[in-house]
């Protein structure tokens, strides 16, 4: 797989008042520098001993991504219990869907106004 990190950084710094600082030593996404949406653990956290993303995800995406793909998805500790999802960045998730996993993260917990100007966009 191309650099993943990468992949996740421009989709998720593409999407409107993105901001990007690190929280708990971990490269995480903010829309307007207050809430957080994606976070890259590139090497592994606590017992978790991979690389992976976390993310918002909407209502039933976690449960469904896990029951179908169990290898690749996974309730992370922490905010899985808010419906976050946890992807496995050492398995094989294209970087399409990874972006995509990300605006969807965005979307979760935007405000209206941004998801509406990043509509106008496409």
């Amino acid at each position: 797989m191309a650099d993943p990190g990468r992949a996740i950084r421009d989709r998720c710094l593409s999407l409107p008042s993105v901001t990007e600082r690190l929280s708990h030593g971990a490269p995480t996404f903010f829309v307007r520098d207050r809430t957080s949406f994606a976070a890259m653990r590139l090497h592994g956290h606590h017992d978790l001993e991979f690389p992976h993303l976390v993310c918002a995800a909407p209502i039933g995406v976690q449960q469904e991504r896990v029951e179908s793909r169990p290898e690749a998805f996974f309730v992370p500790p922490y905010v899985g219990g808010r419906g976050w999802i946890g992807v496995r960045l050492d398995r094989r998730v294209s970087l399409q869907e990874l972006g995509d996993l990300c605006e969807d993260a965005y979307r979760t917990v935007a405000p209206a106004r941004l998801v509406t100007e990043l509509d106008a966009r496409s």
